[in-house]
């Protein structure tokens, strides 16, 4: 944590640099609950909204007006938010044949805290029973279904089959339906009013700013999702700020809230500039294949707990965590889907639609499932529209020209190129700044010791 032996104690100065660090701490379990509200109000990435205990699903590829950062468009989703405080939830999964698929379930926190799919279970049929934390099983309930404990009492399931065209999505539609959740204990009145078997997420009014708000919702969803105990210490050491008890944080004192106010600006400032900064570059690529290993507590089905994968140093971890929040929420560990960005060309300038590029794989990312690279706009992460609705491309892209050596050359403009050859392989970009996405589902061990490497972006003379 923050050394604050330079700064008085209940100075204005050492407040604000609290302030600071507290924001970095909170910000994941902000922006988790902000967007598992979200997702029941109103619905996220083409899925419409849902209340608790139920899936939702996308019926179609996400699009430019799914405004989600980094949305997949590989992959069609199934999300459920669950809440698992009035008691365990049974999980139905179907028999998806040949197809990949993966149910990521993290935390209020965001810790990917379990993998039930293709690399972590099997593409068989399963029963699953999701339990509340400090559960011990009670007499009656199922004894085959494999238990999956919840570090939080709400957690969200996201869901992802992967789609051939838009001709497989009438298999993939039957696979989502044959997806269920269904509580063991049905609460009294209608058995299928899910809203009546959750408590949901504590509403928090507006506290007068972007930033009281933000240090407000910390303050109460802290204390209705409570995280690892090692983060309780962490949050203990915000006391003088009003983040760890009863009193909300509009009535605390003008002195705190100022310091609020600055440590937010702060926090905020450099959050955004460590997802470009914040990752050693290789080629002009952010190859960081750990960002989501900051869960250290809560490593079950489907997880791999060994040392590789899982993060020490709180001060690490806790930038991490914000860090991955901010840029690609809900993200998985590398094992099932490594990551891989960039915002620069060859020359290290930053990529730009007034500017033509291309870029070569030789070879291809070596993967058991699939890769695609996806284009998103800045500063939002969002898929860009586009003449050809086209806002990934991978190795399941229909159309694309290989190489004669195997190798697959990629243009990136905000223009259709005029040879045939490059537009069969043009991936669109915005007309201002934009960063790619390379996703590869279930890479190989080249991807995960760095062995394989992606050439860097060049742009066209």
């Amino acid at each position: 944590m923050t050394d604050h032996g330079n700064t008085d104690h209940g100075s204005a100065e050492h407040l604000a640099v609290l302030a600071s660090e507290a924001f970095v701490v909170g910000y994941a379990l902000v922006a988790d609950v902000e967007q598992v509200e979200r997702f029941a109000r109103e619905g996220v990435g083409g899925i419409p909204s849902t209340p608790f205990n139920t899936f939702g699903h996308a019926r179609s590829l996400a699009g430019p007006d799914d405004t989600f950062v980094s949305i997949n468009n590989d992959t069609v989703y199934s999300i459920a938010q669950v809440d698992v405080g009035a008691g365990p939830l049974l999980l139905s999964v179907p028999d998806a044949g040949e197809r990949y698929y993966v149910l990521q379930f993290v935390d209020a926190w965001t810790n990917n805290f379990a993998y039930i799919g293709t690399r972590a279970t099997g593409n068989g049929a399963g029963e699953f029973l999701l339990v509340p934390p400090g559960w011990t099983q009670a007499e009656g309930e199922p004894g085959s279904a494999t238990v999956v404990p919840f570090p939080t009492r709400i957690a969200t399931i996201v869901g992802r089959w992967a789609v051939d065209g838009e001709d497989d999505l009438p298999a993939v539609h039957a696979l989502q339906d044959a997806l269920t959740l269904a509580p063991l204990l049905r609460p009294s009145g209608d058995a299928d009013d899910r809203d009546a078997f959750a408590d949901g997420i504590p509403a928090v009014p507006e506290s007068g700013s972007e930033a009281l708000t933000f240090f407000e919702r910390m303050r109460v969803w802290s204390q209705a999702f409570p995280p690892a105990e090692h983060d309780r210490v962490a949050l203990a050491s915000y006391e003088e700020l009003g983040l760890t008890g009863p009193v909300p944080i509009a009535d605390q004192p003008d002195t705190v809230k100022a310091a609020l106010e600055a440590g937010y600006a702060v926090g905020k400032e450099a959050l955004e500039a460590s997802l470009r900064t914040g990752v050693p570059l290789t080629d002009g690529w952010q190859v960081n294949l750990h960002a989501f290993d900051y869960n250290t507590d809560f490593l079950g089905i489907g997880t791999i707990d060994s040392p590789e994968w899982r993060m020490a140093d709180p001060k690490t971890r806790y930038a991490h965590r914000a860090a991955a929040a901010l840029g690609g929420l809900w993200g998985n560990h590398a094992y099932e889907a490594a990551y891989v960005a960039t915002y620069v060309d060859a020359d290290g300038d930053a990529l730009s639609g007034e500017h033509v590029y291309r870029l070569r794989l030789q070879p291809t990312p070596p993967v058991d499932a699939f890769w695609s690279i996806t284009m998103y706009d800045l500063p939002h992460y969002y898929l860009v529209a586009n003449p050809i609705g086209r806002y990934s491309l991978g190795d399941r892209t229909r159309g694309i020209v290989y190489d004669d050596d195997g190798g697959l050359t990629i243009t990136m403009s905000a223009t259709r190129p005029t040879d045939e050859r490059a537009a069969a392989n043009w991936l669109p970009t915005p007309d201002g700044a934009f960063r790619p996405l390379l996703r590869m589902y279930v890479p190989r061990a080249d991807v995960l010791t760095g062995a394989y490497r992606l050439a860097a972006i060049e742009k066209v003379a």
